[in-house]
């Protein structure tokens, strides 16, 4: 049984009342582990809190030009029409076909992680396969967070609930971070989606509990507190999609994540954290990158300072590519955006080196002037085909289809970023040259991260169940994200499942990067 207790945070506006949940417990039991802790918050219709780091608001998002929601969903319109007592019973169903306990198998099949990461490197820039083996090689966990598309292949391999919703292909735990909403607010949310589709939501979620376990190993902390942190984080999973899924779609849709938390329940090293993540992203503004990537030449332009290998001069930046491209992602954006963009003109282009993953794939920098001067940059970044689909095999839906043959991967990208995250940069477009695919967006705009290495076991299990509210937010925009519950159920049997086969995989991820050292 659990009673409600109302009462006002400190916020002398009275703009945010929490209500705690009194959990009276029989004896000898215990909450589900991981469980999000018991504080929600209520502003303008509905919130759902952590304790930890991120409050999500109500209140206005950007999610224009939505894929239609057959898109990310079952094939079969009448399908996506369940009531939640339908959807419930649906997921329940499922687990006939897929016992929760099978989430836990990994098939012995021989597959050569080193083959897979060589025939992923013939495609990208030769010039730049050295740097991507190098900084795979730095520790485990960046090799781990280099290797999505083996994972997804992986993934193909074993059994799944079957349930499928937009899904981000790549939440591990270093793929969530701060960046300024379009109200110029700070927001924390799954970052880049250049992996996106449709997938099993289980995919998403064994992904980042591997991360936490691989990501928890490289740190040092025990095998008991690693364990925990990954029913942690599955618990908090199912916990968020619980609440999330007593509102109406429409609710839903207009849940983003705004940075405020209640200082009592953080622990002082998280708090110092999360105030030096925070000033660091607040920092890391559009205007600050023009300043330490740009400077004038002899003849009063502005240009990018190269600095290999991380920047480049770009080979067309003189030609006039650079304009018709702009031209082209102009046309993909919003009028009140194009508009702004208009006022602009492409002066200088930068071949930019990003990520771990990413190394290799094409990306640049676009430098922006008015007539004034003023100066913005954008990143224009390689989209291919997503390992969902490429590794995983897992057949995309055929109005996504048709898009991508339209108008290339980068539309992909765009709408899925659009669904999966609360708030999303209003300048996200997308354009095509050359046969490759790319999107656009901003650069810098107040983006950062929490620094994992060396955090404190606390403030990391603080972290990774957040990471999960995030990654229930997102899944639960999808009309079949109901059948997950009723899949979860109310036992540990898929918490342990998904558990035991991450630190499976996380043998296997360690066993691989070892592979890949030796070959080098």
């Amino acid at each position: 049984m659990r009673s409600l207790s109302a009462g006002r945070s400190g916020d002398n506006t009275g703009r945010y009342v929490y209500f705690r949940q009194d959990y009276s417990l029989p004896p000898g039991s215990r909450r589900a582990s991981g469980a999000v802790p018991p504080l929600y918050a209520f502003n303008k219709g509905w919130l759902i809190a952590t304790s930890l780091w991120v409050v999500a608001e109500a209140g206005a998002g950007v999610h224009n030009d939505l894929m239609p929601a057959e898109s990310y969903s079952a094939p079969a319109r009448e399908e996506l029409q369940l009531s939640r007592a339908d959807a419930y019973a649906r997921g329940r169903q499922l687990r006939r076909t897929t016992p929760r306990s099978a989430l836990a198998e990994r098939s012995t099949a021989h597959r050569d992680p080193v083959a897979h990461i060589r025939e992923q490197n013939e495609d990208r820039n030769q010039e730049l396969v050295p740097l991507r083996m190098e900084r795979m090689l730095e520790n485990p966990f960046a090799f781990y967070r280099g290797t999505a598309g083996l994972m997804a292949m992986d993934l193909a391999r074993d059994s799944h609930s079957g349930i499928v919703v937009a899904a981000c292909g790549d939440a591990h735990i270093s793929n969530f971070g701060f960046y300024a909403s379009p109200e110029r607010k700070l927001v924390f949310d799954l970052n880049d989606f250049d992996e996106a589709g449709a997938a099993p939501w289980d995919w998403d979620l064994k992904r980042l509990v591997t991360s936490v376990v691989v990501g928890g190993m490289h740190a040092e902390y025990t095998e008991r507190e690693v364990r925990k942190a990954a029913q942690g984080t599955v618990g908090a999973y199912r916990s968020a999609l619980t609440t999330m899924l007593e509102r109406n779609p429409y609710e839903r849709y207009y849940m983003h994540s705004n940075i405020k938390f209640a200082r009592s329940l953080l622990s002082s090293d998280a708090q110092k954290v999360l105030h030096h993540a925070i000033r660091t992203a607040r920092k890391r503004t559009n205007q600050r990158a023009v300043r330490r990537t740009t400077q004038m030449d002899h003849d009063g332009r502005l240009r990018f300072v190269e600095r290999p290998p991380a920047m480049t001069t770009a080979p067309v930046r003189n030609t006039d590519v650079v304009p018709r491209l702009f031209a082209e992602y102009r046309r993909t954006v919003s009028l009140d955006v194009g508009t702004v963009l208009a006022q602009y003109t492409p002066t200088d282009l930068a071949r930019r080196v990003v990520g771990v993953g990413s190394v290799g794939t094409r990306c640049f920098l676009q430098l922006l002037q008015s007539p004034d001067g003023d100066a913005l940059l954008l990143q224009v970044k390689e989209a291919g085909q997503s390992v969902l689909q490429r590794y995983g095999g897992i057949p995309q839906p055929s109005s996504s289809a048709q898009d991508v043959a339209a108008h290339g991967q980068g539309t992909r990208v765009v709408q899925l970023q659009r669904v999966l995250q609360a708030v999303s940069d209003p300048f996200l477009g997308h354009l095509q040259n050359d046969g490759r695919d790319y999107y656009v967006r901003q650069f810098h705009d107040m983006k950062g991260s929490i620094d994992l290495a060396g955090l404190d076991f606390v403030p990391f299990f603080d972290y990774v169940r957040t990471c999960a509210l995030l990654l229930a937010r997102a899944h639960a925009q999808s009309p079949a994200a109901g059948q997950i519950l009723g899949y979860l159920g109310k036992s540990e049997a898929a918490t342990e499942a998904v558990v035991d086969w991450s630190f499976s995989y996380a043998r296997q991820s360690l066993l691989d990067y070892e592979a890949l050292r030796a070959a080098h």
